[in-house]
Formats: C-alpha cells, sequence, structure tokens
C-alpha cells in the first residue's frame, strides 16, 4: 500500500466490486428459490444437508423454546448486561422515528389524512455457521417491534451440530422475535418469501448476508418486499494531521477483517499521517485473527488518499458515498453540515465506527455500494406502510366537479369524468 494522490487514484477500484460471474450466480439463485417453491421443506432439508453439512430431519427447522432457554443458561452475564443495554439504547433511539396516523378536517366538510399501519409479519435474515451475529438480530428486530410489528421470524443458517449459536438465539429472544427457523442462504429467503408447510410467506425481509441472500432478495422482490441489497462493508475515513495513525489504522481494519470484498479508505491533506497509518496497519494486520481476509481486502480495496484540504476530502466523501464515514478532525461538526451521500457518520476520536455497530443506538444496517447517495439506513419507517385517507364531502366534490372531469378526459379516460358528473346529473342547485 501507498499513498495515492487524488487526481491518480481508481475510484472504480474503491466503488465498485465484482463477485464474478453474476449471471451464473443469478441462475444458481433462481434454481434454489425454485426448487423451495416446489418442494418446500424437503428441498430446504436436502439444500441444508448440501450446502451446510448438517440433517435436520430428525429436529426440524424451528427452533423450540427448550433450546431458547438451553442457551440462556450457556451466555454470561456479562453478554446478557451488554445485550440488554444495547437492546435500550436502540430502542430509545428509534422510538424517535416514529409518527403517527393523521387527518385533517376541512371547512367543507372534507378530510384528507394518512394512516400509518405495522406490517403484518416480517422476517429477518441472520447470518450464521460457524458466526455470531447477535447485533444484526437486535438492529433488524427492534425497529420492527416499534412499528408494532406482531410477526417477527427470524433464519439463520444452522452450525454443524443441527444449532444456532446460543448468543444468536439469547438475542433473538431478547428482541421479541416470534419464531425462529434453521435454514440459511437464498433458500431461507426463498422460505421466508413464499413459505414451507411450517413457515407462513412474511411480507418484508430484512437483514444482510452473502452473494447468494442478496440475489435471493433481489429475486423475491415484488413477491415480499426487502430493505435493501446490501454489499460488502466500507469504510472512509477524513482526518486531518490531529488523528492517530494507530487509532486510524485500527478503524479502518475493524471493517476490512469483515471480507475480502470490503473497503477501507483513508483521506487526508498529511501525507506524514497517511504514511504512518498505512505503516500501522502493516503491524496491526500480523496478530489480526482474520488477517487473511484483512489483508486481501486492504491489499485490494483499500487506501490512503493524498487531498489538497479538507474540502476536497468532504467532496470526494460525497462522491463515493460510504456506508460508513469518519469525520477524524478537530473540529468535526463544523464539517456536519456539508455531509450528504454516507450511510452513517461519526464525529471525532472516541466515534469508532465499532460504537455504531454494537451500542450506541442508530442502525447498522445501513446503505452500500454507492447506495448512500439514495437510501437509508434501516429504520421504524420501513416497517409500516402508509395508506392514504380521502374523504370529500358533497360541497367539496360539487365544486371540484368540472376540473376533476376536464383532467380525466384530457388523458382519455371517459368514465372517470362520468364517475364524478354522474352524482350531480339529477341534483339541482
Amino acid at each position: 500500500m501507498k499513498v495515492e494522490n487524488l487526481n491518480d487514484v481508481d475510484l472504480k477500484r474503491l466503488t465498485r466490486k465484482s463477485y464474478g460471474d453474476d449471471e451464473l450466480l443469478e441462475q444458481r439463485v433462481a434454481e434454489i428459490i425454485k426448487r423451495v417453491r416446489e418442494d418446500g421443506e424437503e428441498a430446504i432439508y436436502q439444500m441444508t444437508e448440501e450446502f451446510d453439512r448438517v440433517d435436520l430431519r430428525q429436529k426440524g427447522l424451528k427452533v423450540t423454546e427448550e433450546e431458547i432457554q438451553g442457551a440462556y443458561k450457556v451466555v454470561t452475564k456479562d453478554f446478557l448486561r451488554a445485550l440488554r443495554t444495547a437492546k435500550g439504547n436502540i430502542l430509545r433511539y428509534h422510538e424517535k422515528q416514529k409518527r403517527s396516523s393523521w387527518l385533517e378536517p376541512d371547512p367543507d366538510g372534507s378530510i384528507l389524512g394518512q394512516l400509518l399501519l405495522p406490517l403484518k409479519r416480517v422476517g429477518i435474515y441472520v447470518p450464521g455457521g460457524t458466526a455470531s451475529y447477535p447485533s444484526s438480530v437486535l438492529m433488524n428486530a427492534l425497529p420492527a417491534v416499534v412499528a408494532g410489528v406482531k410477526e417477527i421470524v427470524m433464519v439463520s443458517p444452522p452450525r454443524a451440530d443441527g444449532t444456532l449459536l446460543p448468543e444468536v438465539l439469547v438475542a433473538a429472544a431478547e428482541a421479541g422475535v416470534t419464531e425462529v427457523y434453521k435454514v440459511g442462504g437464498a433458500q431461507g429467503v426463498a422460505a421466508l418469501a413464499y413459505g414451507t408447510e411450517t413457515i407462513y410467506p412474511v411480507d418484508k425481509i430484512t437483514g444482510p448476508g452473502n452473494i447468494y441472500v442478496t440475489l435471493a432478495k433481489k429475486q423475491v422482490f415484488g413477491t415480499v418486499d426487502i430493505d435493501m441489497l446490501a454489499g460488502p462493508s466500507e469504510i472512509l475515513i477524513l482526518a486531518d494531521e490531529s488523528g492517530s495513525a494507530e487509532e486510524l489504522a485500527a478503524d479502518l481494519l475493524s471493517q476490512a477483517e469483515h471480507d475480502r470484498l470490503a473497503s477501507a479508505i483513508l483521506v487526508s491533506p498529511s501525507r506524514e499521517l497517511l504514511e504512518q497509518t498505512i505503516a500501522a496497519v502493516e503491524r496491526q494486520l500480523q496478530d489480526l485473527p482474520r488477517v487473511e481476509i484483512a489483508h486481501a481486502s486492504w491489499e485490494t480495496y483499500g487506501a490512503a488518499i493524498l487531498v489538497s484540504d479538507l474540502q476536497a476530502g468532504m467532496d470526494l466523501a460525497n462522491k463515493i458515498a460510504p456506508e460508513h464515514f469518519e469525520l477524524v478532525v478537530k473540529d468535526p461538526y463544523s464539517w456536519l453540515g456539508q455531509v450528504r451521500n454516507v450511510g452513517a457518520v461519526f464525529l471525532g476520536r472516541y466515534s469508532p465506527e465499532p460504537v455504531g455497530d454494537y451500542f450506541a443506538g442508530p442502525n447498522h444496517v445501513l446503505p452500500t455500494g454507492g447506495s448512500a447517495r439514495f437510501y437509508s439506513p434501516l429504520n421504524v419507517d420501513m416497517f409500516m406502510k402508509k395508506v392514504s385517507v380521502i374523504g370529500y364531502s358533497e360541497v367539496a366534490l360539487k365544486r371540484d366537479a368540472r376540473q376533476i372531469a376536464l383532467l380525466a378526459r384530457s388523458e382519455g379516460l371517459e368514465a372517470h369524468a362520468r364517475a364524478v358528473e354522474v352524482r350531480f346529473r339529477n341534483k339541482k342547485d
């Protein structure tokens, strides 16, 4: 890794990631979805054995209450305390997002308004197998709870022994998840979207996963709603000379260790800081447990970019539209007004990205791949639907009938016009 000048940096390398032959992956995912739709749980059992090397026919897909209670006996008191504190923070943050239905009466007797209604049943996907992501459970389930969703269904791939990790099960119970199933991958998404003998279909699917999960969500969209198409994790840090190379290196690696395709970018007008941070990354990589993943990410999608000043750095951040954006500068709040295209912004040296991942309260399910230009983090509104309310009075319709009919006929829709006019055809003024 070397310091690159902004004019020379290859932004395509940093913002466009290839998954290989997408067409073949799309076809493979379509075949998996088709198998689930046609053969139901038998297809899921077969694919769980094929992909996860687990035979669940005896135990079944659904997690039992006994398994959940057993998980509580395994996790530590410290873990449970931290989980519950994080839960409280997340709930408080998302409660502030909730909006109410409204009706607005007019003096002529009309009423216009909007009903905000929670979805009835949602599905959340939680990555699993050898990894443990209790934070993903909280971040996906708790906004749904705040929205008023009554049925929250979780799917997650099983471990080799046919169980889910205790921490994940405890997080599900604490977050208000109502059903948990041991199924992952594209087949898990298909089960949520179309249902099986045991799993009733949902209205929306949220939660990140691998490329198979992402493509499956893409293909079932329309049958159900989805939150977003999540790609590999990203961080961009804009730092001035006040930044600590050791701290910045740790922050960059916190994302690089996620995935070989993860992106970790440092931007600064200080060449000295960039060079010191590169050296710090190389040192810290040596004893990182996920060194191979982090190293591959850093070498392929990492960058240390020299800019003329902080303004140029801010412009670059808004152009790249990263998932996570750290402002490690002397006065970060003075730059907040210029933030436009980022998933989440972290202000100052004491707001490292993991604070948002686990604890602070804002959601960590964020737009990636440049979609922060037009998309938002997972939030309460995503678990609600809006219904328009129109209650015209006779006075109002009589007043507006001619204009409504005129607009309808301008579009060639005569029946629309007549549907208004017929109400007054035989009435005297």
